[in-house]
């Protein structure tokens, strides 16, 4: 289906980006430039009760890292929709609250494979499937399954590459060198501010 010109076709792509690296960067780079949406939002995740919280940078900074990652991009952006919303957020509450106060924008979710063996958990999963669209990345070891083909399902084989927060964590704290794993200017932020080093 054709979208209308006066409507600016966004993806969303949450996550708590502890810290963002270049494998979120190609994925949201990828969706922006071969698909049809206009800007993909990293949209920053404040502290999920089920994370932990010693692991976690405040979520300030996260945002920050995710500013100097996207800043020289005119199609990836970075958002804190849900710094303001009730804990814990829901997507559907996101989407809900973004539609509302953006009509000029149609938003997309953009996930890996991996959410939907547990998605009919998520609240009001039913919903974001009759109201969004989603464009879904492949995951090792993860299908649709009884999702294939559904109408607001779109599959898009972006290249993956096996980049974990985590191990860019540890590296971090082993005083190993990490600058190929993300920009310069976040990985000089982070040695800066002393981020993940104890």
């Amino acid at each position: 289906m054709e979208k209308s010109k006066d409507i600016k076709k966004t993806g969303l792509l949450f996550g708590s980006f502890n810290p963002i690296h270049n494998g979120h960067l190609i994925l949201a780079n990828f969706m922006a430039e071969f698909t049809e949406l206009d800007e993909v939002w990293f949209v920053v995740s404040p502290l999920n009760p089920l994370k932990n919280k010693k692991k976690l940078l405040a979520d300030y900074h996260r945002l920050a890292l995710v500013r100097l990652a996207v800043e020289k991009s005119n199609k990836l952006k970075a958002a804190n929709i849900e710094f303001s919303m009730p804990q814990p957020s829901y997507t559907i509450d996101t989407l809900t609250y973004l539609t509302d106060y953006h009509p000029e924008r149609e938003f997309v979710v953009i996930c890996g494979t991996d959410i939907f063996p547990s998605f009919h958990k998520w609240k009001n999963y039913n919903e974001i499937l009759n109201q969004y669209r989603m464009y879904v990345y492949p995951r090792p070891g993860y299908q649709l399954g009884k999702y294939e083909s559904h109408p607001s399902i779109a599959l898009h084989h972006a290249p993956l590459l096996e980049i974990s927060s985590s191990f860019i964590r540890k590296g971090i704290k082993l005083r190993k060198n990490m600058s190929y794993w993300m920009p310069e200017e976040v990985y000089d932020y982070i040695l800066e501010m002393h981020f993940y080093d104890k």
